[in-house]
C-alpha cells in the first residue's frame, strides 16, 4: 500500500503538538506525502476542506487547539475525509480525557491510534503509566480494543509489545518495531499521521495495519545502523523514504 500513498502523495492537515511537529512533517514528506501543519482557528477548518486527512494529536493541549481541532474535525467531516485521532497523555489529566470525550463526542473519527497505556485510560481501566508513557496492566488489550472500536464505531489501533488493530470484528495482531523507538520523543505522533496517509487510499482496517507493519519494520531497518537515539532519527527518516512494498517482511509479521 505504500505505493499507492506515494503515487497519491495525500495532503496531510495536522493539528499537532508544538514538541513533535518539524519531526512529523520531515517523517510525512520522507514517506512521500504533504503535510500541512496549521492550527489557528480562522483558518483550519479552509486548510481540513483541502486536505485528503486530518490528524488530531494533544500532546500539548490548550483552549485554543482545542477549538480548531473540533472546527478542523466537523470541516473534514463534511468533506467525507479519514481523521485519526492520537489522545497523548490520555491519563495524565482529568483534562485530557474530558477533550478525547469531546472529540469523540462531536467529531466522527476514523481511526484511535494510542499506546497502551492511553488506551486503558480513555476505557477507564487501571493502568500503572505515567504521563505518555505506555506503562504496564494486566487488561486484555485485544478484547478491550474490541469492545471499544463497536462503542465509538472506529478503527483502534493500539501499539504495544504487540500491537492491536481492530474495528470491532477483523482484529490484526503485529509484532514489529525495536526498543529503541521509545527513546525518541514524537514516533507515536508521526505514526498517527502516517496511519492518517494510509486512511487516504483506502479506509480500513487493513490499511491501518499495514501503516503499522510499514512503520515497525522501518523502525527495525533504522535501528541496524544507529548507535543510539539520535542516530536512530535520522536513520529512521531516511527509511521511511527508502523502505519499498517488496521489503517488507512476507507472513507471520501481520495476522
Amino acid at each position: 500500500m505504500i505505493n499507492e500513498v506515494r503515487k497519491k502523495k495525500p495532503l496531510i492537515h495536522c493539528i499537532t503538538n508544538y514538541v513533535v511537529a518539524n519531526f512529523q512533517a520531515n517523517g510525512l514528506l520522507s514517506l512521500g506525502a504533504s503535510p500541512v501543519m496549521g492550527d489557528e482557528v480562522e483558518e483550519v477548518e479552509e486548510l481540513a476542506s483541502i486536505a485528503d486527512a486530518l490528524s488530531l494529536n494533544i500532546g500539548t493541549l490548550n483552549q485554543r487547539s482545542v477549538k480548531s481541532m473540533i472546527l478542523a474535525g466537523k470541516a473534514a467531516n463534511q468533506k467525507g475525509i479519514p481523521i485519526v485521532l492520537d489522545p497523548v497523555g490520555a491519563g495524565a489529566t482529568r483534562y485530557r480525557l474530558s477533550v478525547i470525550e469531546q472529540i469523540l463526542n462531536e467529531v466522527k473519527i476514523s481511526a484511535l491510534r494510542c499506546n497502551t497505556g492511553e488506551f486503558a485510560a480513555i476505557m477507564r481501566k487501571d493502568w500503572a503509566a505515567k504521563g505518555v508513557d505506555a506503562g504496564e496492566g494486566d487488561a486484555d488489550i485485544s478484547d478491550l480494543a474490541v469492545q471499544a472500536a463497536k462503542k465509538f464505531k472506529l478503527i483502534v489501533a493500539v501499539t504495544g509489545a504487540t500491537d492491536v488493530i481492530t474495528n470491532g470484528k477483523v482484529v490484526h495482531e503485529i509484532k514489529s518495531g525495536h526498543a529503541i523507538m521509545s527513546s525518541v520523543t514524537g514516533m507515536g505522533c508521526l505514526l498517527s499521521s502516517v496511519t492518517a496517509a494510509f486512511l487516504t487510499v483506502e479506509e480500513s482496517a487493513d490499511a491501518v495495519a499495514k501503516a503499522m507493519q510499514f512503520y515497525g519494520e522501518a523502525g527495525e531497518r533504522a535501528a541496524k545502523v544507529s548507535l543510539g537515539p539520535g542516530s536512530f532519527k535520522t536513520a529512521f527518516i531516511d527509511t521511511l523514504f527508502s523502505l519499498a512494498e517488496s521489503d517488507l517482511h512476507k507472513g507471520g509479521k501481520l495476522n
